[in-house]
């Protein structure tokens, strides 16, 4: 995964696989109206992966997106837009990258646990 042209920017995207393994990595661009702080995946890249699945192909098994200059660890702006659903969200911060899933806690909310991330 490279970050973009614009490396001030969140870079976005999508994981396919299954809840064992990433095996596609499908990039978006980042439509948020502020896409330094924010990230938003382009609608039309999501819609066509959820048809894709549908159809019997890949599952989407979360996204992932940059915290240009950060840490790669969610935010309280991730915490705030999660869904405790069990999805991955990798995160690339400066000079690394985590891989945490969105997992339900007690009361509904999110809670965000680390996982195992090995790149092959």
């Amino acid at each position: 995964m490279t970050l973009a042209q614009n490396d001030r920017h969140e870079v976005c995207g999508l994981l396919l696989g299954s809840r064992e393994e990433v095996d596609e990595i499908v990039p978006a661009s980042n439509v948020a109206s502020d896409p330094a702080r924010h990230f938003e995946l382009d609608p039309i890249v999501l819609i066509a992966a959820h048809r894709a699945q549908r159809a019997g192909g890949p599952r989407i098994v979360g996204h992932y997106h940059s915290h240009p200059g950060g840490l790669a660890v969610p935010s309280a702006t991730d915490r705030a837009n999660a869904v405790p659903d069990g999805s991955f969200w990798l995160i690339v911060g400066s000079g690394d990258a985590r891989l945490w899933i969105a997992s339900p806690m007690h009361d509904g909310q999110v809670q965000f646990a680390e996982g195992t991330l090995e790149v092959a």
